[in-house]
């Protein structure tokens, strides 16, 4: 099994909580950030080849071009709304009933490095928020660039089945509680009550954790 330094990428990401009003309402903003040891024109296509994305994330179908429609195997669905290569792409994002939107964008750091930048857009009171704090989308996008990073190092492609059994490892929970940890941190700083936000992270890492 593939050798994962936990400590090192839950330190190499960003992660941040914003407000943002958009034409549905207020909306609360997951953003995390890593930068990775590549160029930029190679991350915009790590993220946006429809060949390449199942090497490090998880089978894909669909068109990715503005008005196209994706699918994600066993995960979200939706619709690219805007892309302007190699710098951003937006999209909705839609699972488990739920509609946000996704905005990322790619950055030139210098020749050999390139950041990549995920927002997720949902509406303030959507469901999944209010019952599990951030990290109910926080913690899968810590695993979805984890897993990018993994591929960006080495250049081989992660088995989708990979992911799942890392999960249950001692590490693979170490990373989960970590994760969580993190955003439940963000979400105090970003104002949330600590006790409601203690227990939505209790709930999200159990949730992760299938132990709820």
């Amino acid at each position: 099994m593939t050798e994962i330094d936990v400590d090192h990428q839950i330190n190499a990401v960003q992660r941040t909580l914003g407000t943002r009003t958009i034409e549905a309402g207020e909306a609360h903003v997951v953003t995390i950030t890593q930068t990775y040891d590549t160029d930029r024109d190679d991350l915009w296509d790590a993220v946006t080849n429809i060949e390449r994305i199942p090497r490090w994330l998880m089978p894909i179908t669909g068109e990715l071009e503005p008005g196209g429609s994706y699918q994600l195997h066993g995960n979200a669905s939706g619709k690219v709304l805007t892309c302007d290569p190699p710098k951003n792409f937006t999209a909705t994002w839609e699972f488990a009933g739920n509609v946000s939107w996704i905005d990322v964008t790619v950055e030139g750091v210098d020749a050999d490095r390139a950041r990549l930048v995920i927002e997720h857009i949902a509406v303030v009171g959507d469901e999944m928020s209010l019952q599990f704090g951030p990290g109910a989308v926080g913690i899968g996008w810590d695993s979805m660039v984890l897993g990018l990073a993994l591929h960006l190092a080495t250049g081989e492609s992660i088995d989708p089945g990979f992911g799942e059994q890392w999960v249950t490892t001692p590490g693979g929970r170490r990373f989960l509680a970590l994760s969580n940890e993190a955003w439940y941190e963000q979400n105090v700083a970003a104002g949330a009550d600590p006790a409601q936000a203690r227990a939505a992270a209790d709930r999200c890492l159990a949730a992760y954790l299938g132990e709820a």
